[in-house]
């Protein structure tokens, strides 16, 4: 019986110290990682914005979508509440997702304003701006919204005229592939490049519509057609557009952009 409780006892102990050692590894993996991890995630960020934007090439290496960003993008963090850029915040370093999880930095939102359903929206994000001889030629906003199954995170890219929509993607979701999940179709996607946002009296007409765009329709050039079988996702994107080009998201300083007081 001695000898069966020592057994036991031995077997235990060891397998405690197999456990301990692959902690410790794992532990020591994930340290050693984070810093790729975190440069990767940087990359894939600054691919989604040289795509949207229509800059760069499939294929492009790491190193080459990081030159091409560096020569041609300009971050600047915005102040949503005055739609102005703001020196608050560092556009480098300031996460505004994070931002938003943090009351200092952030305000709930209502029923009524949170059409998009992200709960909480930050003060400050950071927008994109591409030059061109020291004018403006594409601003690119970060949007997200919730669609069928999942939160999508996206940029939208507006041309100098800050009305006319030169591309939009989503480089994160987990809506159902084949239905939802064709918001990442090149076709679907290629749909909104030459769509406006605002009709002649300067009211947001954008709309993802059900059933199809009218091409004889005078709304058409505001109209995208919704994903096949994907209503809820369809409603979700048409919902965050109106939300973030709206006067709870950037409509505060597109007016002021485009006036040239931001």
């Amino acid at each position: 019986m001695s000898s069966q409780k020592e057994s036991t006892a031995r077997t235990l102990t060891v397998a405690l110290l197999v456990c301990l050692v692959c902690s410790v590894f794992v532990a020591g993996a994930a340290i050693a990682l984070k810093p790729t991890q975190v440069d990767n995630r940087l990359l894939d960020k600054q691919r989604s914005i040289l795509a949207i934007a229509g800059l760069g090439q499939p294929g492009m290496t790491g190193k080459e979508v990081k030159a091409l960003y560096a020569s041609r993008i300009t971050a600047k963090v915005v102040d949503l509440e005055t739609g102005t850029f703001s020196d608050a915040q560092d556009p480098a370093t300031f996460d505004p997702l994070k931002a938003a999880k943090d009351p200092k930095l952030s305000s709930v939102l209502t029923g009524n304003q949170d059409i998009a359903s992200i709960k909480r929206r930050e003060r400050y994000t950071t927008v994109y701006l591409i030059e061109q001889d020291g004018k403006l030629e594409t601003v690119v906003l970060p949007i997200r919204g919730y669609g069928l199954w999942s939160t999508l995170y996206g940029f939208m890219a507006l041309k100098g005229d800050l009305n006319t929509v030169a591309g939009l993607g989503f480089y994160q979701h987990a809506e159902t592939p084949g239905l939802g999940g064709e918001v990442d179709n090149p076709k679907w996607k290629g749909q909104w490049p030459g769509k406006t946002l605002f009709d002649q009296d300067g009211k947001l007409a954008v709309r993802v519509v059900k059933g199809g765009v009218d091409p004889q329709s005078p709304k058409a050039v505001h109209q995208v057609d919704a994903l096949a079988g994907a209503t809820l996702t369809s409603k979700g994107v048409d919902n965050l557009l109106h939300f973030w080009l709206g006067q709870n998201g950037f409509g505060p300083f597109i007016a002021k952009l485009r006036a040239g007081e931001a």
